[in-house]
């Protein structure tokens, strides 16, 4: 163990027992840039995003190159922006936060290694946070009240999990998807059909002047008794359609398809999600991830959770989308129930939460 490790695991323990933590949170899995203050896990003092859209639009998704080029221009004029929003200097941070993954590995290792190197320098303690867990604990931020254990559906552009959380760091896998997660999906249904970046804004925006029943688009893991997703047969089901009416001429029912798409891919989340409430016996689900901005799956859960007599929750849109705010709870969390990251401590791009804590799968 180097010294830098002695030391900070000294400083955490020292934390542990005061129970209080102010937290600098550095985001950057893809293509926002992000830097916040957080105390004790539920307090935000500030959090700065940078966004890449507008650089992206124009290729219609992501570009992992420009993205990581563009946190290495952003991530410090970010991080004092933070600092100074929460009126504190780097004197008044106990720990350090960041995301270690999953995500585009060049844009995990920009602001992983930028936070390992400002952890050296400052002598403070490291802690790597799984992004899913981060999109978990957002809602920490938005609800006070809001404590384990309890059910989750994350959901976001790289990820579609439930996972029933007993801590703030203590998961296990209930389902996931077996393809394409529902953000990937939205995003390239949102691409045939001739919409813009991000595809889930836009599929979501346009589906309130369609017809969610015009098109029926299913899939055999809706009737399989698991909390198993699959999308990728229903975005081939859309290519197919939109290729097949422009091949005839026709034309392509923007607004219908993609009310039928958003309310296909809705269902399949919500039934399985709930069918995980029920076997788990669980009184609360949260609901986390970029996709849980999407107005559609916020009001069939909720009205789902009512019927159910469960409680819901859900963060505001801008603590669903990646931000540092979230990196910052879910930091606070890892810091009180665990060890600091060590010095030779790396980013990853692939990876579950059980893994991630050493839990079983």
């Amino acid at each position: 163990m180097s010294t830098f490790d002695e030391r900070a695991r000294a400083r955490a323990e020292q934390l542990k027992k005061r129970g209080h933590a102010c937290i600098l949170a550095i985001e950057s899995s893809c293509d926002e840039t992000a830097a916040a203050v957080v105390k004790d896990g539920r307090e935000v003092l500030s959090n700065v995003i940078a966004t890449q859209i507008p650089v992206h639009k124009r290729y219609g998704g992501v570009v992992p190159e420009i993205a990581s080029r563009s946190h290495t221009q952003t991530l410090v004029p970010v991080v004092q922006e933070a600092l100074e929003q929460a009126g504190v200097t780097f004197d008044g941070i106990d720990a350090i936060a960041v995301t270690q993954g999953p995500g585009l590995i060049g844009a995990v290792l920009t602001g992983f290694n930028f936070a390992k190197g400002l952890a050296l320098a400052l002598d403070k303690p490291l802690v790597g946070v799984h992004h899913i867990q981060g999109h978990i604990c957002a809602n920490f931020l938005a609800f006070p009240e809001l404590n384990a254990p309890f059910i989750a559906l994350a959901v976001s552009g790289g990820h579609s999990h439930i996972l029933e959380a007993r801590t703030a760091c203590d998961f296990t896998l209930l389902g996931a998807t077996r393809d394409d997660a529902a953000g990937e999906a939205f995003d390239k249904a949102a691409r045939v059909l001739g919409l813009g970046y991000p595809g889930g804004v836009e599929i979501d925006r346009v589906s309130e002047q369609g017809d969610p029943r015009a098109f029926r688009f299913a899939t055999q893991v809706e009737k399989e008794d698991n909390c198993d997703f699959s999308f990728s047969g229903i975005k081939t089901a859309l290519v197919n359609l939109v290729h097949t009416l422009e091949q005839k001429g026709e034309p392509v029912p923007v607004a219908d398809l993609a009310a039928s798409f958003q309310e296909a891919v809705v269902r399949q989340l919500a039934e399985k999600t709930m069918r995980a409430v029920t076997a788990a016996g669980s009184r609360t689900l949260v609901l986390a991830g970029g996709v849980a901005a999407n107005r559609a799956l916020r009001e069939r859960l909720a009205r789902m959770c009512r019927s159910a007599q469960v409680s819901f929750y859900c963060p505001p849109p801008d603590l669903c989308t990646d931000n540092a705010a979230m990196i910052g709870a879910a930091g606070f969390f890892t810091l009180m129930n665990g060890s600091p990251a060590s010095a030779d401590a790396n980013a990853f791009a692939t990876g579950g939460l059980p893994d991630f804590f050493g839990g079983a799968d």
